[in-house]
């Protein structure tokens, strides 16, 4: 008798504390915190607290040390109970890029990093490959019914966050609409323009014209001749060719119909060199365009010395507008088009990304509750995170009406001097990039100016054929690829310089080209190629 008794109890005991245990497991959200193992129904632990690697912004950085001070993430921890720590390197990008490769390489990694994972050697997959993080197929499919539901709705982004081997390797940032992927392009003080009575420029001769004009006649109006022209530093060079693309070709890889091409080497880009190296000794092109600097380029133009860039919408246009709008009524920064060669052709290259850029949270090896992990980073992608993440707290920065979250005023146009992208990044980062959908009816309100809703149409009238997708080399070809182009990106940056400032002839270009070719490029080419067409067949 004591034995059953003994039992019973026991029996009792153990049933109690599988209650208690489930009890404290609980979670409310919208999916029940279950996992499928051999069959049976087990309770992971709860998740409370997670390591998070990513890079910091301008915007936020000025204001807060960490996005855990963010208010999204702030009301994100009160809806999911899951603290996170937020670890930023240097904004600097070759100082992050550096600790990025020093964190991958060790053995303990924070439970999630959120990076272009395309860039990684090898790219995602190999990632995978190399046991850094995990393949997500499985979890996505079970636990992440918001983002599941997405990529069926939407098989191009699909293809797009997928490996060739067809894997899913991160919770991707989204651009929703092709309104929320054209942000960048060629911007020209309109001010100046209509002061010397000059048009628009469209062509390269157009625009030698006016960068003339800003350099000679004093559009400052101060009596001093120290207007600088047009500042291309050797990033915004870079970038999605905003000059270079006059000539049909980029400064890394493009497509021609299918074929795969390196522009650098290219005859028109010797044109676009000389070109270049006139602006740059006849004073047009900021003098200090090989070392770009974000704080002096802001001054310049604050300082109403600066005639033209290339600029974001937001962080260039508004940015500008706002820090201006007291100081100088009359300051009006505007998108020019992207220029072409002669009048009437029509404007190959310009920016516009492709719904995913390349930028994902990845979940880590390390992630001791990666179940837990995909439920916490799948929240972004419903109803009520897309409204989180984009417009940040209701009552706050952002109205309900008509059904429609409407941000405020003072956080559009917001006093003292602060741009519109400052004042949103106390809310989200809904003006550079996370892991969630950026809605079209968050960038028309945020792009709230006139001359931004203007360069939205001016710089999504180039078509971007020539852009290549974000192909994924192999393993084996990513190693030879990187070993190629690392050498001839650092050869091909310095002639780069050389020749616009003239250190270099422009006589030597062939020179140059054949240097490039015995460094390889023909293979980079070939590998480029390969994994084009691999993309194709996903």
């Amino acid at each position: 008798m004591n034995q059953k008794m003994k039992q019973a109890s026991l029996i009792l005991s153990v049933s109690a504390l599988a209650v208690a245990v489930a009890a404290c497991s609980g979670q409310s959200g919208e999916t029940p915190q279950t996992s499928a193992q051999d069959g049976k129904e087990s309770q992971p632990p709860k998740l409370t607290h997670l390591t998070y690697w990513v890079a910091n912004h301008p915007a936020a950085a000025a204001q807060m040390k960490t996005y855990a001070d963010m208010e999204m993430y702030k009301e994100l921890e009160k809806i999911t109970g899951v603290k996170v720590e937020f670890q930023h390197p240097p904004l600097d990008t070759a100082q992050a890029k550096e600790q990025f490769n020093l964190m991958i390489a060790s053995s303990e990694l924070p439970d999630v990093i959120e990076y272009a994972w395309t860039d990684y050697p090898g790219g995602p997959e190999k990632a995978i490959q190399d046991n850094k993080i995990v393949k997500l197929n499985e979890l996505i499919d079970t636990y992440a019914p918001n983002l599941k539901k997405l990529l069926a709705d939407h098989p191009d982004w699909k293809k797009q966050i997928t490996t060739d081997n067809g894997s899913l390797y991160a919770f991707p940032f989204l651009r929703g609409d092709d309104k929320v992927r054209v942000f960048f392009g060629p911007a020209i003080r309109q001010d100046w323009l209509d002061k010397l009575g000059l048009k628009m420029p469209t062509t390269i001769d157009e625009w030698y014209s006016v960068l003339k004009a800003f350099k000679e006649k004093d559009p400052n109006g101060n009596g001093k001749a120290d207007e600088i022209p047009i500042n291309l530093d050797k990033d915004l060079l870079n970038t999605d060719a905003p000059f270079l693309g006059a000539w049909g070709i980029n400064n890394s890889f493009y497509q021609d119909n299918g074929k795969v091409k390196f522009g650098p080497i290219q005859p028109e880009f010797k044109d676009f060199l000389a070109t270049m190296n006139k602006w740059y000794k006849e004073g047009l092109l900021d003098k200090d365009f090989a070392a770009p600097n974000a704080k002096l380029l802001d001054n310049k133009m604050t300082t109403n010395v600066l005639g033209a860039t290339a600029a974001f919408n937001g962080g260039g246009i508004g940015k500008y507008a706002g820090l201006m709008k007291d100081k100088d009524p009359s300051f009006n920064l505007v998108a020019a088009p992207y220029p072409v060669l002669k009048p009437g052709d029509k404007a190959i290259w310009g920016q516009k990304d492709f719904a995913f850029n390349g930028v994902g949270a990845a979940i880590t090896t390390s992630d001791k509750n990666p179940v837990e992990t995909v439920k916490w980073l799948d929240y972004a992608y419903g109803d009520k995170g897309e409204q989180l993440f984009n417009y940040g707290i209701e009552g706050e920065s952002y109205t309900m009406q008509d059904g429609k979250a409407v941000l405020k005023p003072e956080v559009l146009n917001p006093p003292n001097g602060i741009s519109s992208q400052q004042a949103i990044a106390k809310y989200t980062r809904a003006t550079w990039s996370a892991p969630f959908v950026l809605s079209d009816n968050f960038q028309v309100q945020y792009l709230a100016l006139p001359q931004q809703k203007d360069a939205l149409s001016v710089w999504a009238k180039p078509t971007a054929e020539r852009k290549m997708p974000l192909v994924t080399p192999t393993q084996d070809e990513s190693s030879k690829f990187a070993s190629i182009m690392t050498d001839i990106n650092t050869y091909k940056d310095e002639m780069l310089l050389k020749f616009i400032m003239g250190v270099e002839p422009i006589d030597n270009f062939d020179q140059y080209v054949k240097k490039i070719q015995s460094m390889g490029i023909n293979d980079a080419i070939q590998i480029q190629q390969t994994a084009l067409e691999r993309f194709n067949k996903r």
